[in-house]
């Protein structure tokens, strides 16, 4: 029998070689198959493929909602950066509620993606927030329309809100107003507070849910 030189050279090989230079060549004659088989694949639909879903680059909330709602919690996180959303909600919260008890802020956050979340008001958080910015008795949330300056004086306070606002932007379950969209200072009592249903009271402003338009036909 005719052995040829290729199969004598491999025959040779497994004679000589130990059992983790073989199991090496081995793995190395699939990884070159698997390479060879990826390289066919187009770009996009590699990206595709190997994309990370968006719910998985969230940070994951505690499951004790309650630890959260603590300014130890708050404390315990570092300061956060996140997208133009993110940005949008923690500028409400500073000009908003800064100044209130955690649960206050994060009550005033959670009327804000409630909003988001109804078909009566814009469906981006930023877009709920300036609604009616610069048109005269249009504007949403006063600090939008009083001509005072937006800048962030007080950074620790922006930190401070900003973690909330990244946490309910991640997930975390609202509890705390029952679905309000509406919330006002317990100093006043605008023409609306009379016809929606109180859901709330947290801080200093008590709160509200607009009923929808089916249900008050």
């Amino acid at each position: 029998m005719l052995i040829t030189t290729m199969a004598f050279a491999s025959l040779a090989f497994a004679h000589t070689a130990t059992a983790d230079e073989v199991l090496s060549a081995r793995l190395g004659a699939v990884l070159g198959q698997e390479r060879q088989a990826l390289g066919i694949v187009p770009d996009t639909r590699l990206s595709t493929l190997t994309a990370i879903p968006d719910n998985a680059r969230r940070k994951v909330v505690p499951a004790d909602g309650d630890a959260v709602l603590s300014e130890a919690y708050l404390s315990s996180m570092t300061a956060p950066k996140g997208n133009k959303e993110w940005e949008c909600l923690a500028d409400a919260l500073y000009f908003e509620a800064r100044g209130e008890a955690v649960q206050g802020i994060f009550a005033v956050g959670e009327v804000i993606l409630n909003r988001v979340d109804s078909a009566e008001y814009p469906d981006t958080v930023c877009g709920v927030v300036h609604q009616g910015t610069g048109r005269k008795f249009a504007c949403q949330f006063t600090w939008t329309c009083d001509n005072a300056s937006d800048s962030i004086g007080n950074p620790a306070a922006f930190a401070r809100v900003g973690k909330v606002a990244k946490l309910l932007i991640d997930g975390l379950p609202r509890r705390l107003t029952q679905g309000a969209t509406h919330y006002h200072t317990k100093a006043v009592h605008p023409s609306w507070a009379s016809r929606f249903p109180r859901t709330a009271s947290i801080g200093a402003h008590l709160f509200y849910k607009q009923p929808t338009r089916s249900a008050s036909n």
